[in-house]
């Protein structure tokens, strides 16, 4: 039998596949991480699963995550992603897409790339940790805190520690499998 994280919901195989494929797998792609970056402050007030269920729609309205695309919605733009009920239809949520997009191209011109922008907080490796239960992992920590901190600077929205530790988690740069789950000594 397969031990997977508790917080995966056994039978639902879209979540499933998320876990075994995604989640935890480190990310060092900037479109990948602006993809998660936005996915992670459209899911602030939501559960993932609406998210997740969502994901592929994201992908088709903001042209697959494009930074300098997404960078460039104007009110057009912004009012046919509030018709598109395959994605979360809030106004705040929308913009800050648009304007994480534009602070993202920043620290790409900053950094050479977002991925080294945001790696930073973790020394460029993923943190191994070693919870064995769901109530031992944080909800934010230092890391966390100082990300948040350092992209609000920068102009970022929808990044608060709690949302960049769930950020960081989903991109790899912690390990944050329980140690009982098959994915924590592959990831």
């Amino acid at each position: 039998m397969i031990v997977r994280c508790a917080w995966v919901p056994p039978g639902d195989d879209l979540y499933i596949a998320y876990h075994d494929r995604e989640w935890g797998v480190p990310v060092y792609d900037d479109r990948a991480l602006f993809e998660s970056l936005v996915l992670d402050g459209a899911q602030a007030g939501l559960s993932w699963a609406t998210i997740l269920r969502k994901r592929e729609n994201y992908r088709a309205a903001f042209n697959g995550f494009d930074m300098a695309c997404v960078a460039r919605y104007d009110d057009a733009k912004v009012a046919e992603l509030l018709a598109n009920p395959g994605i979360v239809r809030n106004r705040r949520k929308i913009a800050s897409a648009i304007t994480n997009a534009q602070a993202a191209l920043a620290l790409v011109d900053e950094y050479g790339s977002l991925s080294a922008a945001l790696w930073q907080f973790v020394g460029g490796q993923p943190k191994r940790n070693a919870w064995t239960t769901l109530s031992q992992i944080p909800t934010q920590t230092p890391e966390s805190e100082a990300m948040s901190r350092f992209l609000i600077r920068r102009g970022f929205r929808f990044v608060g520690p709690t949302i960049c530790y769930a950020f960081m988690q989903a991109v790899g740069m912690v390990n944050d499998h329980t140690t009982d789950c098959f994915r924590y000594g592959e990831v």
